[in-house]
C-alpha cells in the first residue's frame, strides 16, 4: 500500500464522523486529489452573491460531457466550495463539471431557487464550449435538496422554458438521495421553504413525470434516515418506468444520506462505487444516443435497467 493510500485509509474514520455530523467538508477536499483538473472559480451566471459557479475542466477536455451539480443543505445552507471533491472526481473521468450556488431560504422560497438552478444550467449550455465541454452533452446532477433541484429541472419544463430551453436539451440527469415525493412535509426546517401548510402539490417532482423525460440515474442509501429511499427513489423510478423513461435505480448498504455524496471523494470510495456508477451512466447515455439515432426510434423504446 502506498503512503498516500495509507493516509487516506487512516483518515477515513474521521472523515465519516465529520460527514455524519454535517460539518464542513474541508478535510475531505484536502484529501481529494486534483487529478489534473483546472478550476475556474467565481463565475457569475446571474446577479448577486449566490448566483456564482465554479467550473472543473478535465485535462485536454475537448467536446466533453458536461454535468451541472447542485449540492444539498435543505435549501437553507451550502456552498459550492465545499464540493470541490465532486468537481475534481467527475473531471478525473473526463467530465466538465459545473458546481453552482443558488439562493436559499430565508432570502427566497419555492420556486425562486429553481429559477436560479435553471439559469445556471442555461449558462453551462451557453458557455461549456469555452471550457472544453459539448453543450449537446449536458446533464444535471444533485445530492439531497440538490437532487430535488435536478429532478425539477429535468421533469418540470417550466424552469428551463424561462431560459429558452427544455428538458429535451438534457442528455440525462442524476439524483443522489433525493426527496421527490415528500408531502405532507414533516421536517420543520423544510416547511417554510415550501409555504407550509399551503405547499403547492406541483412542487413535487413525481407530479411531473412524463414520457419525454430524459434518462435518469437514481442512487440512494438503503438505510437513509432523512429521505425515505423506498418512497422517493423507488417511487420516482417506478413512475418513470411506467412512462417508459429509461432509469437506473441503485441502492448502497454502507453509506448514509450524507456519506453517499462523500463516497464520490477518493478517501471514501471504499464505501460505495458512486463515482463509477455516475461515470458509467454518462458513458451509457452517449452510446445509447448514437444507437437511437441510427435506429430512428424514440428514447422510450429502450429497455429499462433492472432494479
Amino acid at each position: 500500500m502506498t503512503r498516500s493510500a495509507l493516509v487516506l485509509f487512516a483518515a477515513a474514520p474521521l472523515l465519516l464522523l465529520a460527514l455524519a455530523a454535517c460539518s464542513p467538508l474541508k478535510a475531505l477536499n484536502a484529501l481529494s486529489p486534483g487529478d489534473g483538473a483546472t478550476l475556474t472559480a467565481d463565475l457569475d451566471y446571474g446577479e448577486g452573491p449566490r448566483r456564482k459557479l465554479d467550473v472543473y475542466r478535465p485535462r485536454d477536455a475537448n467536446a466533453a460531457p458536461v454535468v451541472v451539480f447542485f449540492y444539498g443543505g435543505n435549501w437553507v445552507g451550502g456552498n459550492r466550495g465545499d464540493y470541490a471533491f465532486v468537481g475534481r472526481a467527475l473531471a478525473s473521468r473526463g467530465i466538465v463539471t459545473v458546481i453552482a450556488d443558488y439562493r436559499l431560504y430565508p432570502e427566497v422560497r419555492y420556486p425562486e431557487f429553481l429559477k436560479d438552478v435553471a439559469q445556471a444550467v442555461a449558462w453551462a449550455r451557453r458557455e461549456a464550449v469555452h471550457y472544453g465541454g459539448d453543450p449537446k452533452r449536458l446533464y444535471v446532477m444533485g445530492h439531497s435538496a440538490g437532487a430535488y433541484n435536478a429532478a425539477m429541472i429535468a421533469l418540470d419544463g417550466r424552469w428551463l422554458a424561462e431560459q429558452g430551453m427544455s428538458p429535451a436539451d438534457l442528455r440525462g440527469w442524476i439524483g443522489l438521495a433525493g426527496p421527490y415525493d415528500f408531502l405532507p412535509i414533516e421536517n420543520p426546517t423544510t416547511r417554510p421553504v415550501f409555504h407550509f401548510p399551503d405547499t403547492p402539490p406541483e412542487s413535487q417532482p413525481i407530479r411531473h413525470v412524463g414520457a419525454g423525460a430524459p434518462p435518469a440515474l437514481l442512487i440512494a442509501a438503503r438505510s437513509d434516515k432523512l429521505v425515505n429511499p423506498q418512497r422517493n427513489t423507488g417511487g420516482l423510478a417506478d413512475a418513470l418506468r411506467a412512462r417508459q423513461v429509461p432509469v437506473r435505480e441503485v441502492y448502497y448498504d454502507k453509506v448514509s444520506h450524507t456519506t453517499l455524496v462523500g463516497s464520490i471523494a477518493a478517501p471514501l470510495r471504499w464505501l460505495a462505487p458512486t463515482l463509477d456508477e455516475v461515470a458509467s451512466f454518462v458513458t451509457a447515455q452517449e452510446g445509447r444516443r448514437e444507437q437511437v439515432a441510427v435506429a430512428h426510434c424514440c428514447q422510450g423504446s429502450a429497455r429499462a435497467p433492472d432494479r
